[in-house]
């Protein structure tokens, strides 16, 4: 999936001309902060992908709401339902980012490769312990740590895709794999070697 980048307002959910008040509730009371929703979502989680899936189930949602009772804000509540739909979209994500930076960091031999059917039990405790170790760095190194290890967007890439210094991508990055280093050698996991 590729990240929205464009600054117009998705379009209206479908099915809304059902109901011709809850249209025009929709067109005169929701629509028109759909940029703004869009820009603050792009602004305050630049890791979501789907920015306009986002706000279309944004959309789909406070129809709903509506539908069961009066809304005294519907900005307010547009931009509450986006809020926590994106925050869902960066926790599943990170799940699965989680599992790909620990399949990668093995691949890259981070980690020992251990040959028999016993010792596969214990690489996979440590791959627990290693996407422990992920989900404990701070959002932006974890997100810096992803897009670097996972997306393997250059330095200077992920400098522009989050609005920072490539200087502060080296640092965070740094920072992410001598803590993760930390966090593991504190459980007990062995390491081959260290890759950047």
């Amino acid at each position: 999936m590729s990240e929205t980048t464009s600054n117009s307002a998705p379009s209206l959910p479908p099915g809304l001309g059902t109901d011709s008040g809850q249209s025009q509730w929709f067109v005169s009371e929701v629509h028109p902060h759909g940029n703004a929703l869009k820009a603050y979502l792009q602004s305050s989680f630049p890791s979501v992908r789907d920015v306009d899936d986002v706000i279309q189930e944004s959309y789909i949602r406070i129809l709903k709401a509506r539908a069961v009772h009066p809304l005294h804000s519907a900005k307010a509540f547009l931009f509450t339902i986006g809020r926590r739909l994106a925050i869902d979209a960066i926790r599943r994500n990170r799940r699965t980012a989680g599992r790909e930076v620990v399949m990668d960091l093995r691949s890259e031999g981070v980690l020992e490769d251990k040959a028999d059917a016993a010792e596969r039990v214990s690489i996979d405790e440590e791959f627990t312990i290693l996407a422990e170790a992920i989900h404990s760095l701070p959002a932006r190194c974890q997100e810096i740590m992803i897009l670097r290890k996972i997306q393997r967007l250059s330095h200077q890439e992920i400098a522009e895709r989050l609005g920072i210094s490539v200087n502060t991508v080296d640092v965070q990055l740094c920072r992410g794999m001598d803590k993760c280093t930390e966090y593991l050698r504190k459980k007990g996991v062995v390491f081959s070697r260290r890759t950047q």
